[in-house]
Parts: structure tokens; C-alpha cells; sequence
């Protein structure tokens, strides 16, 4: 569709209708998108994206509307290509730094997460209660405040508590 079908509207010569534009000239977009990234819908959301550009920038652009939808159209689809090149990059070098558990790393995590649930169980229970808090990440504040304390005396019963743990823990499973 020529550019002046999209720049004259019913309103008479030189308005822009973003609309008619939109409505001629969207599903091509889409198309040009679509070639350069290979996804469909993420073909769509970017241009819609385009249109937005058009849209903020339509007074600069009057001359040749569909030159300037399918310049940036094709710049979205590079740029998303970019942006995917990059995000893949990012994704295997994390998942290099974070393999996934083996087998026998998960069932060695899940027994020795049972040893912990075992010593816990046998523990004085203000005792479980300061270890458990405090691997919540709760502050010495905070253990305080729930187990109605001195925050001055958290630290002293924490040590406590943690050697108690690890005195039973070395008890019923040996040195770890």
C-alpha cells in the first residue's frame, strides 16, 4: 500500500493515520520479524513493538512510512536475534557453574537432610528452635523477638545450640 493511503486521511491531506498503517501494513512486519528471528509469536510482540516506535516517531516520519516499518523491522528482529545470542551465552555458562545434581548427589543430600531432621528431633527444643530460626536466615533481632529473649544473649545460646547439634550429630553418625 503506498504511503500516501496511510498518511491522508478522512481529516484531509497530511494527517497520519496510525491505524490504517497499522492494519496495512502489520502482518508483513510480522513476516520480515518472523524470517529473521524464527518465532512466530515473538515475531508478533515485536512488532507490535514496532508500531509503537512508529507511533512516537511519526511526526519526524512522514515521506515514506513503510520504508521506515520494515528498516526497524528488521532491525527488532537482529536485535532480538542479539539479545538471544547473548542470553544463550549467559544460560550455558551458569549452567556449566550449576550442573544439575547426579542421582547420588540428590539421595546423599536427601539422607543427610534426614540425619539433620533426626538430630533436630532429639534436641532440646529451644535449642532446634535457634537452629532452625537461624537457617531461615532470621536475624539475631529477629531469633529474639520470636523466642522472647535478650538479643545480647542470642549469640552465647546460638553457640549453645550448635554445639549440642554437632556434639549429637558426631554421637549417631560419626565425623563428618
Amino acid at each position: 500500500m503506498p504511503s500516501e493511503a496511510i498518511v491522508a486521511s478522512e481529516a484531509g491531506e497530511g494527517q497520519f493515520d496510525l491505524e490504517k498503517a497499522f492494519r496495512s501494513q502489520y502482518e508483513r512486519v510480522t513476516r520480515i520479524i518472523a524470517r529473521v528471528v524464527r518465532d512466530q509469536a515473538r515475531a508478533e510482540e515485536l512488532a507490535v513493538e514496532v508500531f509503537l516506535k512508529l507511533r512516537q516517531t511519526a511526526k519526524a516520519q512522514r515521506e515514506n512510512v513503510e520504508g521506515w516499518l520494515y528498516r526497524v523491522a528488521v532491525r527488532a528482529g537482529v536485535d532480538e536475534l542479539r539479545r538471544q545470542t547473548r542470553r544463550g551465552k549467559y544460560e550455558s555458562l551458569v549452567r556449566w557453574i550449576q550442573r544439575e545434581p547426579t542421582p547420588e548427589e540428590l539421595h546423599s543430600a536427601a539422607e543427610e537432610q534426614q540425619r539433620v531432621r533426626s538430630v533436630l528431633a532429639v534436641m532440646a527444643k529451644r535449642q532446634a528452635e535457634f537452629l532452625v530460626l537461624r537457617s531461615q536466615e532470621f536475624s539475631y533481632e529477629e531469633v529474639a523477638a520470636v523466642l522472647g529473649l535478650n538479643p545480647a544473649s542470642v549469640g552465647k545460646l546460638l553457640g549453645r545450640a550448635q554445639q549440642a547439634f554437632r556434639k549429637e550429630y558426631i554421637r549417631r553418625y560419626g565425623q563428618k
